[in-house]
């Protein structure tokens, strides 16, 4: 059993860092936060009385330096909880640092969405690495309890359950126990999708895709929009990092379109850089606020009136559909539908499936399907995999996959008849249709 009470930020200031101060504090624990400065440390105090939605919380916290107060609370400290920037030699500088004043008994997390938790260890000391995991929290960790926890290769294997009990009853996570592979099993298969509709975008158009691939499959926000929320920057360093590290049958979706990487380098980074906007641009227009939608092609941006979307039949009756609750006859006219756009949409959701399902093996990232269920379901707030393929029928999902040319995981073709393999207690699937 692993009890915590004395917690360490790295990076306090950034999204993460307050995101996870605000975790550790609601579950009681007393937290430091420190950066460069005592002013950047504060800001992450008051980004996680935010979260909480309540100024009290901060009585659990207190702010510092990373040159003036590391030494002495990271001496201290029952946890260390890295969340800088996402970038490898960042990050081994800093836990060089640590090692040499931590206690041999205190242990050191990550909030890495994707970096190799090996290679973050490299040159550390034996107690370092057998006191390091992954905790990797998705954002806003507030709201999405969704974590990935992710061994090294040294960590104590009498560790690993001990941190998933106390993340899951402490913390109230839902835990999806990953290897160290990149990008773990979310961002994996999450931006592998995300990536996909930004490269059919080009053709299709941003408004188009947002619309085909919208909240009616089973996500919380469409698809282009949440890159918009994630921020481009993180995309690009996802899907690179997988893309370079990685050679899956999904290969191809991983590379970041031309016009997103040239529009990066121009500062579009999505909602944290309002002013340039991403595959959206907030804007006033006789005094009204307007979202400016972006065109690829150009990379100028147009009125909603320029791109507006013609309604597709097969999507506005699944929407009516799930407003009542009927899911497996929404997927019947999702299976069902004819044409270029239902093409389209099937590809890409039924990738979803297949990929997902896939990375599932004794040699990926996830031992069960209900591991990815739980980080699709919690993490992305999408409707997991399998629930897509109960809705739709195993025996129909298998088959729209072979026709698709995808191929069909183990998990579908090992399925007996009749069975539904969602199976997570407690979770009514309505509520990943909700949107």
């Amino acid at each position: 059993m692993v009890n915590i009470q004395r917690v360490v930020i790295l990076g306090a200031n950034g999204t993460m860092g307050a995101g996870s101060a605000e975790v550790f504090a609601a579950g009681g624990c007393d937290v430091v936060l420190l950066a460069r400065s005592t002013e950047k440390a504060r800001e992450g105090l008051v980004g996680a009385q935010n979260m909480a939605k309540s100024i009290t919380i901060g009585n659990r916290m207190s702010v510092g330096t990373y040159d003036g107060d590391l030494d002495e609370t990271v001496g201290k400290a029952d946890l260390i909880f890295e969340a800088l920037a996402e970038d490898m030699e960042i990050k081994k500088a800093f836990f060089e640092r640590v090692d040499k004043v931590r206690r041999p008994d205190s242990i050191v997390a990550t909030v890495s969405s994707g970096l190799s938790i090996a290679g973050m260890v490299q040159g550390r000391s034996a107690g370092f690495r057998k006191n390091f995991l992954g905790i990797h929290l998705f954002n806003p960790p507030s709201v999405i309890v969704g974590t990935e926890v992710i061994p090294g290769p040294d960590t104590d294997p009498k560790l690993v359950p001990a941190i998933v009990e106390m993340m899951e009853r402490r913390f109230g996570r839902v835990i999806t126990l990953c290897r160290d592979l990149p990008a773990f099993a979310g961002n994996r298969v999450g931006f592998k999708v995300l990536n996909e509709c930004a490269q059919l975008a080009a053709e299709h158009g941003v408004a188009f895709i947002d619309y085909l691939i919208g909240p009616y499959t089973g996500r919380a926000m469409p698809p282009l929009s949440t890159v918009d929320l994630v921020g481009w920057d993180v995309h690009k360093a996802i899907v690179d990092n997988v893309h370079a590290n990685l050679k899956d049958e999904a290969h191809a979706a991983f590379q970041l379109p031309t016009y997103v990487a040239e529009l990066i380098e121009e500062g579009h980074l999505g909602n944290k850089t309002p002013e340039r906007g991403g595959f959206y641009r907030r804007t006033k227009e006789d005094g009204k606020n307007v979202n400016l939608v972006l065109d690829p092609k150009s990379g100028g941006y147009k009125s909603p009136a320029d791109q507006k979307v013609a309604p597709l039949d097969f999507v506005e009756k699944m929407r009516t559909l799930h407003n009542v609750g009927r899911y497996d006859e929404a997927f019947k006219v999702f299976l069902a539908a004819k044409g270029d756009a239902a093409d389209l949409a099937r590809k890409v959701v039924l990738g979803y499936v297949s990929y997902a399902l896939n990375r599932v093996g004794e040699h990926e990232v996830v031992n069960a399907a209900s591991d990815v269920d739980k980080i699709m379901g919690f993490g992305f707030n999408w409707a997991p995999p399998t629930v897509l393929a109960d809705v739709m029928g195993v025996k129909e999902t298998i088959a729209a996959i072979e026709k698709a040319g995808l191929p069909v995981p183990k998990t579908l073709s090992n399925a007996k008849p009749g069975q539904r393999l969602f199976n997570l207690p407690g979770v009514n699937v309505g509520r990943f249709f909700a949107a």
